[in-house]
């Protein structure tokens, strides 16, 4: 049965004791939209995030890889599907209208997709750095999401993008355990994509961020990107490499790492579609979508047929 709130002040109590929205429920306007926004931006990141990933089939080295490859691809693509489902129940745009904004360069996608792979070793930072932000990230929002279908999406995404976090350790532990080149190549891969990694939690959150005032994130933007920094920093030394922040240091009284003043221009950059690689990123999606129509035509008259 459909649920009614008499006043926005009803609905956030209503939040607040953990109570959980779902499609048929007669919410705040300014809500759905703030969910399918946040959903949207999800599934086509998800989106560039596979097709990224498909770049490096046939470049990755060994049949192993190829192969790991191919399954991260498909597990991108899937959760970009299933998050457009989850979002066009929410009737604010269609699943293809959602992907036509994405194509003509109207909606976002995270940062991390805006730059260029330029090596393999890029490829395992990729795995290693942004996976695990991208996974922290989620798990904030699965923790205590107020809105009952992306809850339940987000379980099997999680799941998912574990073992790709766990492919990312395998890569950079054989690369740090290898040769010069080899150790060299994931060196000057993290110096690459360190800053985009640490950017992809964002800016420290508002006060009055709507987003966690509503329950659809559950920690603080400078909380999430401090907790990474914690962990890896210590890890990637671990390993041998240098972290690219010369102004890097650990406290001895508060026994934590304390990184240097983010410079936020490259992130700007990308929500406004204008990071290094993005026209080329869209262009290929757009490109993508355009040669599959015949298969997603063929699909639709024998839906019709039957």
């Amino acid at each position: 049965m459909s649920r009614r709130w008499e006043s926005l002040e009803d609905f956030e109590a209503f939040l607040d004791a953990g109570g959980i929205v779902e499609p048929d429920d007669d919410m705040p306007e300014p809500y759905r939209v703030a969910v399918f926004r946040f959903i949207e931006m999800h599934a086509n990141s998800e989106l560039m995030g596979g097709l990224t990933e498909r770049d490096w089939i046939p470049r990755a080295p060994g049949l192993f890889n190829k192969a790991s490859a191919v399954a991260k691809t498909q597990d991108e693509i899937g959760h970009a599907h299933l998050l457009y489902m989850v979002a066009a129940d929410l009737g604010v745009k269609t699943r293809e209208e959602m992907l036509v904004d994405l194509f003509e360069g109207r909606s976002r996608f995270h940062n991390v997709f805006h730059y260029k792979a330029h090596t393999w070793g890029d490829q395992v930072a990729i795995s290693y750095l942004v996976d695990a932000a991208a996974l922290a990230s989620q798990q904030a929002v699965f923790k205590r999401c107020s809105y009952g279908p992306y809850k339940r999406i987000l379980r099997r995404i999680i799941a998912e993008e574990g073992f790709h976090m766990r492919r990312g350790e395998e890569l950079v532990l054989r690369l740090s355990q290898g040769s010069d080149v080899q150790r060299n190549l994931f060196q000057d891969a993290l110096d690459r994509w360190w800053l985009p990694a640490l950017q992809l939690f964002g800016p420290d959150s508002r006060p009055d961020d709507v987003l966690l005032r509503w329950h659809i994130k559950s920690e603080r933007n400078e909380v999430l990107r401090d907790r990474w920094v914690q962990k890896y920093v210590p890890l990637l030394q671990g390993y041998g490499f240098t972290i690219p922040d010369p102004d890097l240091r650990f406290d001895e009284a508060t026994g934590r790492w304390e990184i240097g003043e983010i410079d936020w221009t490259p992130l700007r950059a990308t929500l406004d579609n204008a990071g290094p690689d993005s026209a080329r990123r869209i262009r290929d999606a757009a490109t993508s979508w355009a040669a599959t129509a015949w298969v997603r035509e063929a699909l639709e008259q024998v839906a019709v047929a039957a």
